[in-house]
């Protein structure tokens, strides 16, 4: 019999605020229905308030699936970072942050890694700001260094079949295409996608580039993913495998 596959639902940048209170309580009704994880790739809230983590918190408490999340940048703006990711995390979201928090689920008998963090800024390729020059310019790319040094160590340590990365900002050129280039710089970072290369995964999901484009890939061919809610325009993408399709992904590579 042929395996059946594993299936993600995926969408980032839902910026829950106080006022829709019940406006998104259908879409993940019936989640279990079409995939056997959530996951949510940053911005889950407007500005960071705990009031709308609260709020999505009542709604994801109520969702039949795993549920995993990373923060974006919208998560952390008014600096209540902790107490919005307890009140998650007490709704029984597994929000990961790198560096030794990565997630194994078995599921149609596979067993998938989930690893992330929130990522951050830099440009792409030969575009990419080096640490050079002022304070002010280190400090802002030894950022983006953490957080994929913090992707490096959970590739590292992960033992799974299935190896999914989930990011806030863009890994890679590609998804971000479709955005006024001026922004790029502030969309991701390749520097994100060095270990991933390096190390290996099947999957990259992010969020943050909401005029980017939906598919591209890495530089040895990883597929990537941008699921940001105004790119999918759509409750969530699906996104199913088998450990065979895997198999052949990878000998194609």
């Amino acid at each position: 019999m042929p395996q059946p596959p594993v299936t993600l639902a995926v969408v980032g940048d839902i910026h829950w605020h106080v006022e829709q209170r019940d406006s998104y309580h259908h879409h993940f009704d019936t989640v279990h229905e079409a995939a056997q994880v959530l996951v949510l790739p940053g911005d889950l809230t407007g500005s960071g308030l705990p009031e709308e983590a609260r709020l999505l918190a009542s709604v994801l408490a109520k969702v039949r699936v795993p549920v995993l999340a990373v923060l974006g940048n919208h998560d952390m703006h008014t600096e209540h970072t902790e107490e919005v990711v307890r009140i998650l995390e007490d709704a029984g979201v597994r929000v990961l942050r790198g560096g030794g928090d990565a997630v194994v689920l078995t599921l149609q008998g596979i067993r998938v890694g989930f690893c992330g963090t929130k990522g951050f800024c830099g440009g792409f390729g030969a575009r990419c700001l080096t640490p050079f020059g002022e304070r002010a310019i280190k400090d802002f790319i030894a950022e983006t260094k953490d957080e994929a040094a913090h992707i490096a160590h959970d590739l590292t340590t992960m033992e799974a079949d299935i190896r999914v990365v989930v990011l806030h900002y863009a890994p890679v050129e590609a998804t971000v295409n479709g955005e006024p280039r001026e922004l790029y710089p502030f969309l991701g970072s390749s520097l994100l996608c060095e270990p991933i290369d390096r190390l290996g995964a099947d999957l990259v999901v992010h969020g943050h580039a909401h005029y980017g484009s939906e598919r591209g890939s890495s530089e040895s061919g990883i597929p990537v993913r941008n699921v940001a809610l105004p790119v999918l325009k759509r409750s969530y993408a699906t996104i199913s495998f088998t450990a065979e399709m895997i198999a052949d992904r990878r000998k194609s590579a």
